[in-house]
């Protein structure tokens, strides 16, 4: 690798990292401000209900390709969030969400966590705006859903 390469690699993964930061303190701050939607079911109800509530869509998913029902609820949920204008990012790194959006006591457990709607967050704009110039980056290098990968803290 030519050092520009090995330069442009370490800042692509040192921008990853930082956004990764912004999204799970955004999921935190919506979660306590009780804008966030977990749940396939739940998400798809919202959407149905009040689409333009919504700015931020997170598909979650941990080599779960196989998994045929998932794909296709993903591709549903894309398919509508695309036509409603509503940014979309894919991430990994289910245990780490699980134990990010636990309560203090650890007794909060979300059954499906493949899904999360973020709507209209009242605090912590600038941390939306981080994920969402992450999102509209990765979609001019023809990424069609931009991707993330959580690292363990």
């Amino acid at each position: 690798m030519t050092p520009e390469g090995s330069l442009t690699s370490s800042l692509t993964e040192s921008r990853m990292q930082s956004v990764g930061v912004a999204l799970e303190e955004l999921l935190v701050t919506a979660q306590k401000q009780e804008c966030l939607t977990v749940g396939i079911y739940e998400s798809a109800q919202l959407l149905n209900v009040d689409p333009d509530s919504v700015v931020l869509c997170v598909l979650v998913a941990d080599g779960d390709e196989a998994d045929v029902a998932l794909q296709i609820h993903f591709t549903l949920l894309q398919a509508f969030c695309c036509d409603s204008g509503i940014t979309i990012l894919r991430v990994s790194g289910v245990p780490r969400l699980r134990r990010l959006l636990a309560n203090d006591d650890g007794r909060r457990q979300y059954g499906d966590i493949h899904c999360m709607l973020v709507t209209n967050p009242q605090a912590d704009h600038c941390r939306l705006q981080e994920v969402g110039t992450y999102c509209q980056e990765s979609l001019r290098v023809d990424q069609w859903v931009p991707e993330l990968v959580l690292q363990e803290h």
